[in-house]
Order: structure tokens, then C-alpha cells, then sequence
């Protein structure tokens, strides 16, 4: 009761605390090269209080579902706003996994999913009640999705997102140890990147199929009528009405996360009904284990792998580097021709291997894959080169850092 009372002032302790420590490494951090990237990774740590907001606040031990632990109840941004219309809170697009406890905005692609089933015409679903039918609550998550992907595209995926945090993280482990990243070919890399559409696609197709009923009043799949033995959640797909988040990596290490903490019951999450870690369940199975597990290996090789996979990060880029989305993207990363030298320097500490900011000529060069972690505006070596512009307005612009004698700019 203490910390519900409380919240207000707890809101306001980690305002300041934000706020102190951006202003301790503008001001502390010598190194120009590493300014940047050392207030990424804070705002990142920040951004997953903010989003994952229970973890700080509570209230705690409140009783939804006793044997689940003693997590933190949502407290979802924009609920109160949309009511019934939309009691899932708002489409903030970064992994705010829907499965844990704790969060303050919902993953949009978990959204998508779910009201095209099970709750296209369900008037209530877990825990909430809806009172706009499935195409409603799609318009109005595309409507925040594309919104949001126009103001600052992929930055959410460079900055706020916690499976990206995850990814730097272990990035730090490894030069701890020295050890050396690996590249993938140029080939391999736009095939991965291109590879996001696929799975935007597999996961609408899916849903929609196992939606038909509702949507179409044809079933496609035996036991996919609404009312089966899950309650609102059809009999055979029960399990797996969500597709994608069966391979999400976010899902498992966000409950391995609270379950580490105390906060839920590890031995209810990996044993329901039907046993440890059952191929398509609730919470972990085996499926979403062993791709966090190939994803965490393969992130101490590749530097930020999954974000190369990420559907999310797909759809993002679909509302922001794409026509006709591209012309009113309002932050861009953009290069100067003239005071470009080809050194290849954005090349080699790109994160994700984009390679068009070297091999563009000039212009706006926030393509597909840019995750707009500002890592080459930081590096380039040449004063203007690169920058970063939010609604024509230049934010950020890279350095003559090689050079510490300060050189006049005629232009």
C-alpha cells in the first residue's frame, strides 16, 4: 500500500534520476565516440523502467491469479483514454511484451494478432472487456503504429526497445572479453533484413485463417470456432493464437527476467497443464526457450541479430522508410556529399551492416535495416558529414574528432 500511495513521488525520483544522469554523461564523457553510444545505452536502461513501469512502482501481490506469482500489475498508458474501445493500452512499437507483468504499453504486433483472433468479435478477452469489434481496435493500432513510425521511425528500435538492450548488453560482455564480432556477407545481411516482410506476412496469414469463422463465417481450420474449450480462444489453436509470439525471444527473457527477480512463480509458467516447457503454451515453451537461446548465441557473434529478423522492426520501417511514408518522415539521417571522404568508417561500426550510408552519394540516407543508433554520425571522422535531422532541424551532426584543433567552417 505503501508504494501505491506512493507513485507520484517515485514517478518524480526517477525523473530526476533521468535527467541527472543525461546531464552527467553530456558533461562527463571525454571521448566523442563514445558520448553517444553511453547515452543510448542509459536511456535504454531508463526506457525499460518506463515501459516495464510495475517493476519500479506496483502495486505488488495483487491477487489476479494467485499461482502466478507475485508480479506487478500493468499499468497500461492510454487504457483510461480508449476505455472499452481499447483497454489494452497503447501500440508503442518496441517488444513491450504482452505476457509478463509490469508494462505500460503493449507490443502492436501482439495486438494485431490477437484482434484478428481470437477477439475480432469477442467482447471480452483477457481480463478487459471490448466494446469495438476487431476492425475497429486494427485501425486504431495501425493509426498509433504509423503515426508514431513517421515522427521517429526505427529510433524506438535504437533507443527504446528492451530486446535491443538485451543485444548491447551482451555486446559489452564480448569486448569485455575481447572478443571480435563476426560479419555476415552483404547477400546474407539483405536477406535477413528482407526476411522481416516474410514474417510480417506468415503471421498476418495466419491469423487470419484461424480468425476466419469470425471474420468470414467460414472455418478453414477444424476447432478454430470461437466458444471452444479456452473460453473466448478457439479449441485447436488455443495455444498458438498469437503466431509470432511464438518466436519472439522478448517473451521468454522478460519472464526469465521477473521469474530471476521473485516476481513469478517459475514452476506455474514452465508446467502448464501439460508439463515443463509444452511446444505451444502460455509463458515459456519449448519453441520460444531455444530461439532465445540461438538468438543470445548468435548476438555474441553478429552485433544486434535479431534486429535484423525483427517483424516489428519491419513494420516500422514499412511506415517510415518506404513510399509514400519516406516523404513526410520527419527524422532522417542524412549524408553530405561534399564532406564525405569514403573512409568507410559508418560502414564498419554500422550495428546492423547497413552499408547505403557509405554508398549513397548524398541526401537522406535512412534506409531499410537503420536503426538510427546514430553509431556512424558519432565515428565519422568528418565535421558535417552525417547527420541527424527531426522535422528539418538538425539534432546531432558529426565531429572532427580525429583532429582536436578546431577548424573554421566557411559554409
Amino acid at each position: 500500500m505503501v508504494w501505491e500511495n506512493s507513485s507520484e513521488l517515485v514517478f518524480s525520483l526517477y525523473v530526476i534520476i533521468v535527467a541527472v544522469g543525461i546531464f552527467s554523461i553530456n558533461r562527463l564523457t571525454k571521448d566523442k565516440t563514445k558520448k553517444i553510444s553511453n547515452l543510448r545505452f542509459f536511456i535504454q536502461v531508463v526506457a525499460v523502467v518506463a515501459i516495464f513501469m510495475g517493476l519500479l512502482i506496483g502495486p505488488f501481490g495483487v491477487a489476479r491469479y494467485l499461482p502466478l506469482g507475485i508480479s506487478p500489475r500493468d499499468r497500461l498508458a492510454g487504457s483510461e483514454v480508449f476505455g472499452n474501445q481499447f483497454p489494452d493500452g497503447l501500440s508503442v512499437p518496441v517488444l513491450a511484451c504482452y505476457y509478463p507483468n509490469g508494462r505500460t504499453v503493449t507490443c502492436p504486433i501482439w495486438q494485431i494478432q490477437a484482434y484478428i483472433f481470437p477477439f475480432w468479435e469477442a467482447g471480452i478477452g483477457y481480463d478487459v472487456f471490448y466494446s469495438t469489434s476487431g476492425l475497429e481496435k486494427l485501425v486504431i493500432v495501425f493509426g498509433l503504429v504509423i503515426g508514431m513510425s513517421v515522427v521517429l521511425g526505427r529510433l524506438f528500435c535504437g533507443w527504446l526497445c528492451p530486446f535491443g538492450l538485451y543485444m548491447d548488453a551482451i555486446s559489452k560482455v564480448r569486448k569485455t572479453f575481447r572478443i571480435r564480432h563476426s560479419n555476415l556477407s552483404k547477400k546474407t545481411n539483405q536477406a535477413l533484413i528482407q526476411f522481416r516482410f516474410i514474417l510480417i506476412t506468415a503471421f498476418l496469414i495466419l491469423s487470419f485463417i484461424f480468425g476466419s469463422y469470425a471474420i468470414f463465417g467460414t472455418e478453414l481450420i477444424s476447432g478454430t470456432i470461437p466458444g471452444g474449450p479456452f473460453g473466448t480462444e478457439a479449441g485447436i489453436v488455443g495455444f498458438i493464437n498469437e503466431p509470432y509470439c511464438l518466436i519472439c525471444p522478448m517473451r521468454p527473457l522478460s519472464i526469465l527476467i521477473q521469474s530471476g527477480l521473485g516476481l513469478l512463480n517459475f514452476s506455474y509458467i514452465s508446467q502448464i497443464t501439460y508439463g515443463p516447457f509444452f511446444i505451444a503454451g502460455h509463458y515459456l515453451t519449448s519453441i520460444n526457450v531455444t530461439i532465445l537461446v540461438l538468438i543470445t548465441v548468435l548476438s555474441i557473434s553478429y552485433r544486434r541479430f535479431w534486429c535484423r529478423i525483427c517483424a516489428l522492426g519491419g513494420l516500422i520501417d514499412l511506415f517510415s522508410t518506404h513510399r509514400p511514408f519516406k516523404y513526410i518522415a520527419l527524422t532522417r539521417l542524412e549524408k553530405n556529399e561534399i564532406r564525405c571522404t569514403k573512409c568507410g568508417i559508418c560502414k564498419r561500426v554500422c550495428p546492423t551492416q547497413v552499408t547505403e550510408v557509405y554508398e549513397k552519394r548524398g541526401g537522406d540516407v535512412t534506409v531499410s535495416g537503420c536503426m538510427l543508433c546514430l553509431r556512424c554520425a558519432e565515428m565519422c571522422p568528418e565535421k558535417d558529414a552525417i547527420s541527424v535531422k527531426f522535422a528539418g532541424k538538425t539534432v546531432f551532426k558529426s565531429r572532427n574528432w580525429l583532429n582536436p584543433i578546431k577548424i573554421n567552417d566557411t559554409n
